[in-house]
């Protein structure tokens, strides 16, 4: 495995638009490596500086005098919840006869009043048989509960590599099925849409001194004809710690097969690598070791307090800011209220795992890489489980939103806010609808900036088309992205195809 393909995998499994949020790109919580330091484990909520705030995030309620006993209030809330979420009531029991009942007739992807599908209950609980049946109905993976959290997730603090393995796989086949749906109304829109040229600027910027001096910009130019699409851009890959530059195409042939429409080219090498969906079994065996040996990450952009306001111009005579942005007449807005929440899990890890970490961010900071320190992760064993559950589904079911006792191993949690402020320019004079803009961006959202473009203008923006704003892109960066130029044209077919000097190689872009 490539140095590039593990630092991609230490990020990329961030968790997507769901409950009026944004979130990072690719698929659902996963790893990201630690900084080390801050973290705690049982005992009170604290506060650090920076934002930061510890804590164990559940709660733990006092057992009862008798095994299953519950109090006369508890035990009618637990019977109407009983009514409401049979599905999850058998997965927390255990009872896998009467959920495999009950699994064809109710609806398996219910949340209860803590925001838990019956998978999330199956994975803390370690009823393994309850979530591989649910697996084997398609209970979808991609989903979080109340405190941001995937089965996926939860699955890597119990430990045990057998149902990583198992819901990583599942998430892969829903997201390859998920797109697969979408492709006949995204092909449809690019085909009612007019032939164009579309260029737009990405700056970025960070308010960490030394970073800011290494960020890149980039001037990509979209060719749209039919229902092919095609990028040229010079920023191959982008993280918070380090980017890759170069000169590279990225081709969508609508009219191909599915494993066939999507070619990257490299220029500069003159090859090119086709983008497939489907992983090697080593491959994902590789990721589940990463999965097992990092931090478990959540991060959410929430948009549900955003306001905007007009920006101001002017000494002595305040008026509202509207200039000219590339050929376009546009009024300037401020964002308020979009904030960044992240979390982060290390209950699973051991004081090695910790320090090694620590150690790889460190030196990725630096500009050194993966390959450097001969870095492979070993392959990881499942964890000794955490300690037999002793709440019952009355205590679980009855507790208030917010406070749903902890299930699985204890948490060691860090919580952290960012506040972003932030400047959208809205135009009523450029061509392209928002709607038209979402489904050319639906196309490249391999790459990662893109996709959070795309995440940021599904909000509700005032009116216009956002010719110009700034879109938080790691904990520590912002883009400034500028669309410089549209114009409706016709292009030479050959830009959509694979020149015939370039060869093939499958590996060039592993992280794709």
């Amino acid at each position: 495995m490539t140095g590039e393909k593990l630092r991609s995998l230490r990020r990329d499994h961030k968790p997507s638009k769901e409950d009026g949020d944004l979130l990072g790109p690719g698929e659902e919580e996963a790893t990201a490596a630690p900084g080390g330091g801050g973290f705690t484990g049982g005992g009170k909520s604290g506060r650090l500086a920076g934002g930061h705030r510890v804590f164990t995030n559940h709660h733990r309620l006092p057992l009862k005098a008798g095994p299953g006993a519950s109090s006369p209030a508890e035990a009618e809330k637990a019977a109407i919840a009983a009514a409401q979420f049979p599905v999850h009531e058998c997965v927390f029991k255990g009872d896998v006869r009467r959920l495999s009942a009950l699994i064809r007739t109710q609806g398996i992807g219910q949340k209860d009043s803590h925001g838990n599908t019956p998978l999330h209950l199956a994975v803390m609980l370690g009823n393994k048989e309850c979530a591989h049946l649910l697996l084997a109905h398609n209970a979808p993976v991609k989903v979080k509960n109340a405190q941001g959290w995937s089965p996926l997730a939860e699955a890597i603090s119990y430990g045990d590599r057998q149902m990583i393995t198992a819901l990583l796989r599942k998430l892969k086949q829903q997201s390859r099925e998920s797109v697969e749906e979408k492709r006949p109304r995204l092909l449809k829109a690019l085909k009612e849409l007019g032939d164009f040229y579309l260029e737009l600027h990405w700056d970025f910027q960070s308010w960490v001194p030394l970073l800011s001096r290494i960020l890149p910009s980039d001037a990509c130019k979209i060719y749209k004809q039919g229902i092919n699409i095609r990028l040229d851009t010079t920023l191959i890959d982008f993280t918070d710690m380090k980017c890759q530059r170069g000169d590279l195409s990225f081709i969508f042939n609508g009219d191909a097969a599915p494993s066939e429409s999507f070619v990257v080219l490299d220029n500069e090498q003159k090859v090119y690598q086709r983008i497939h969906h489907e992983e090697s079994e080593m491959e994902t065996e590789e990721e589940v070791d990463i999965l097992m040996s990092s931090d478990i990450y959540s991060a959410t952009l929430s948009t549900k307090s955003i306001t905007f306001t007009r920006a101001q111009t002017g000494w002595l005579f305040r008026e509202d800011k509207t200039e000219r942005v590339g050929n376009f007449l546009a009024d300037f807005y401020l964002v308020n209220g979009l904030v960044l929440e992240s979390r982060k899990r290390r209950e699973h890890l051991s004081e090695e795992d910790i320090l090694r970490n620590k150690a790889i961010m460190e030196s990725l900071s630096k500009g050194g890489n993966l390959m450097e320190q001969n870095f492979e992760p070993a392959r990881r064993q499942s964890l000794t489980p955490p300690p037999p559950n002793t709440i019952t589904w009355e205590e679980y079911i009855s507790a208030e939103n917010g406070k749903a006792p902890h299930l699985g191993r204890e948490l060691v949690c860090k919580e952290s806010k960012k506040t972003f402020k932030a400047t959208i320019a809205m135009s009523q004079e450029f061509p392209l609808g928002i709607e038209s803009l979402l489904n050319v961006l639906e196309v490249i959202a391999p790459f990662k900036h893109f996709n959070k473009l795309r995440e940021f203008v599904q909000m509700k923006l005032p009116p216009g088309f956002p010719v110009k704003l700034d879109i938080p892109v790691f904990p520590t960066i912002t883009a400034t992205v500028t669309f410089q130029e549209f114009r409706y044209d016709e292009f030479d077919e050959s830009i959509f195809t694979i020149p015939d000097d370039y060869k093939e190689d499958p590996s060039r872009f592993p992280d794709l």
